[in-house]
């Protein structure tokens, strides 16, 4: 770990914390990622090596605390890791107002349906088996076609068809649903201009916003 060679707290606060990708690995681990193929969902242009290296630093300053059962490894943050919390949901709302541009690079299918299954509502879906199928038409199908399947509260996400009778199909760009999810336009919107279409029963489109929703920094209001 380099250091800057200063006393100052925020210069030895930031010997831990600015080294290439720490700050996402600990957005992961305090949305709730412990296992290391969920960290690596959530980070998936890491290298699993440099991954591995961060995990090792962010214990040796005491943020995580690394565990074993059954043979497998687990994650958790400390209190001393708990203490970012704030210092993480700040960085992602000033990102949210002042930091709107996106580029084609920024548009990952992986990453944002790992954060819609992570934080699906649940509770507003149909106990039995409903399965909505995604279609973004401006990236390679290879990555362009998702299936997201809620069962009670188990919900699951692949990127192959599961062999489910689909409940629902949402077509949109790729770039369309990340800006909804990241709040920069709303369900209503696109879908009344048509960027956004919903194939399925009429009611569908009603739901389809509620069952999805949008990340828990959509809220954060953008400047005038």
């Amino acid at each position: 770990m380099s250091t800057y060679g200063q006393f100052c707290p925020v210069a030895k606060a930031m010997e831990v914390l600015d080294e290439r990708w720490t700050m996402l690995v600990l957005r992961e681990l305090l949305t709730g990622s412990r296992h290391f193929n969920e960290l690596r969902r959530g980070v998936p242009k890491m290298s699993p090596a440099l991954l591995s290296k961060r995990l090792r630093s962010l214990e040796r300053v005491g943020v995580i605390r690394r565990s074993e059962a059954d043979g497998r490894i687990r994650y958790t943050v400390t209190e001393c890791g708990e203490e970012l919390r704030p210092v993480v949901e700040a960085i992602g709302a000033w990102g949210v107002r002042w930091i709107g541009e996106l580029g084609e690079e920024d548009l990952d299918p992986h990453l944002l349906m790992w954060d819609v299954q992570r934080t699906v509502p649940v509770e507003a879906w149909p106990r039995g088996r409903t399965v909505l199928a995604f279609r973004f038409t401006d990236v390679e199908p290879k990555v362009g076609r998702w299936w997201l399947c809620v069962t009670g509260d188990e919900v699951d996400i692949c990127d192959y068809d599961p062999g489910y009778e689909v409940t629902g199909t949402i077509e949109s760009t790729l770039r369309t649903m990340v800006e909804i999810w990241r709040g920069d336009q709303g369900w209503t919107q696109a879908m009344r201009s048509g960027s956004v279409t919903v194939d399925g029963p009429r009611t569908l489109t009603r739901e389809v916003p509620r069952w999805l929703g949008q990340s828990t920094l959509a809220v954060v209001p953008r400047p005038a």
